[in-house]
């Protein structure tokens, strides 16, 4: 929960110190294995030379075996040990043994000639032995036994020396101590310099994220990316286009409501001077006619209104795509329309798969944008014309589209037609130029288009509502028709 709010810095510190703490451990342990290696080597190579020196004091010629043992090294050893030294010389058969007798043996057996060290414990202090096992002569061995019954084996002697191991572990601590202190300097050094890189490495996230702060709430301008760190850039880049979408959509709707206002502003002076000429109008039939004027630019403007708040709704509402059958959604609008198109002698009809044709969208919006197209194919279609709906699905895309025969459009005024208050060349007084961009800004939203083309067949207009089958969930490109 804290590392979540935690800073960059934070974050990074605190996967670092574990990372230098286990790092500088692993050195101490790895130090402390080499101080007892250095120490052992160093003392076993001190009681080796014991070792031998006693070796080199054992002689046979007298027929028995007799040691003459290096006091003086001795005395040496146990200066440098810090506590006493013990041996032991004691034959294979038993009838020499000097020194310690009971010193511990070594755990396992040598070969003749090599000494072994081993670490034992004697009178509960530990301590360090060293042991060579050599063989004496035949010769001597038989005239030392002859009187014992010994065989024709040549006999050994086990030469053992052990001293106390607090010299070397007192030297070992002094060694582990001082690359500990070394060790701690060093991780001091390197925490210090980990939060001076560490600063300086987010020192351009600082200066950021002052100038992103000391910006006005209008200001959308860019964010220099040049001066950046390359991890950087692809943070500011997204944050830019961001801001420019954000600026488009500023942009758009301060355009939608400057051609708003426009728009109500015309209805509602023609209004009022329709108003004002009733009011100095003295014969009822002058009444009656400006009432009636009236009442055609009320509906104007209430047809105006709906218009942009549709627009405004396209834009901006959440898309709430559900499953729809486009032969259902077709004979429904036919329908709603069918008074209008007997009202101006216009044969309305639909063309669809009897099965149906299930596709994905938001029913509302699509239902909106095509109540656009055929309000207007009605509205330009002359009396005994003909307007048909027809439904498709070609492929990965859904087709809504609208036939009329009216007079049509050239392809250079289909291509200019969706903008926002255009109006067509052979538009009517009522018309605001809203219902093809409203239909336009759906499709769009659902990741298609609308596509304005004259019929090849016969004079009039093609409109064509498109998007992909799976709606809002897989973009689709744009397939001619």
């Amino acid at each position: 929960m804290w590392l979540g709010r935690a800073s960059l810095r934070q974050r990074l510190a605190l996967l670092l110190l574990p990372a230098l703490l286990g790092v500088t451990a692993m050195s101490l342990r790895l130090t402390h294995a080499d101080a007892l290696s250095a120490a052992d080597a160093a003392y076993d190579r001190s009681l080796a030379g014991a070792l031998r020196s006693i070796d080199a004091n054992i002689s046979t010629a007298s027929g028995g075996v007799s040691v003459e043992l290096p006091y003086t090294m001795f005395e040496f050893f146990e200066l440098t040990a810090s506590g006493q030294v013990h041996f032991r010389v004691a034959t294979s058969d038993g009838l020499v043994e000097l020194g310690s007798a009971d010193l511990p043996l070594p755990p396992r057996e040598a070969r003749p000639g090599a000494a072994v060290f081993y670490d034992a414990t004697y009178f509960g202090e530990a301590i360090r032995v060293a042991a060579l096992r050599r063989v004496l002569d035949r010769s001597d061995g038989h005239r030392g036994s002859g009187g014992h019954g010994g065989g024709g084996d040549a006999r050994t002697v086990l030469i053992q020396v052990g001293e106390s191991t607090r010299s070397r572990e007192a030297f070992t601590r002094r060694f582990v101590r001082a690359a500990a202190l070394r060790d701690g300097v060093l991780l001091l050094v390197l925490f210090g310099a980990t939060a001076l890189a560490l600063t300086a490495a987010l020192r351009p996230l600082t200066r950021l994220a002052r100038e992103v702060q000391a910006r006005r709430s209008d200001d959308l301008t860019r964010i220099e990316v040049t001066s950046l760190p390359a991890d950087l850039r692809p943070l500011v880049a997204a944050v830019n286009r961001h801001m420019g979408d954000t600026q488009a959509l500023l942009a758009q709707q301060r355009q939608f409501l400057d051609d708003a206002s426009h728009q109500l502003r015309t209805h509602l002076t023609t209004l009022q001077m329709q108003i004002d000429y009733a009011q100095r109008a003295s014969h009822a039939e002058t009444i009656g006619d400006t009432l009636a004027a009236m009442g055609a630019e009320i509906g104007r403007i209430t047809r105006s209104t709906q218009q942009l708040l549709a627009l405004g709704r396209s834009d901006t509402v959440a898309l709430e795509p559900v499953g729809l059958d486009l032969a259902v959604l077709l004979r429904d609008l036919a329908i709603e329309w069918l008074p209008r198109a007997r009202e101006r002698r216009i044969d309305l009809g639909i063309q669809a798969p009897a099965g149906g044709i299930g596709a994905r969208g938001d029913e509302v919006l699509i239902r909106e944008a095509l109540s656009n197209l055929v309000a207007n194919a009605l509205a330009h279609t002359p009396p005994q014309g003909i307007v048909t709906l027809y439904a498709a699905r070609d492929g990965a895309v859904c087709r809504l589209t609208v036939e009329d025969s009216g007079p049509g459009l050239s392809p250079a005024e289909c291509a200019a037609l969706g903008q926002r208050f255009r109006r067509g060349p052979r538009a009517g007084a009522g018309g605001a130029g809203l219902g093809i961009a409203i239909a336009r800004s759906i499709a769009q939203r659902h990741h298609g288009g609308l596509d304005l083309r004259p019929r090849t067949d016969a004079p009039g207009l093609r409109a064509e509502l498109w998007w992909p089958v799976a709606g809002t969930d897989t973009p689709a490109r744009e397939v001619d028709a």
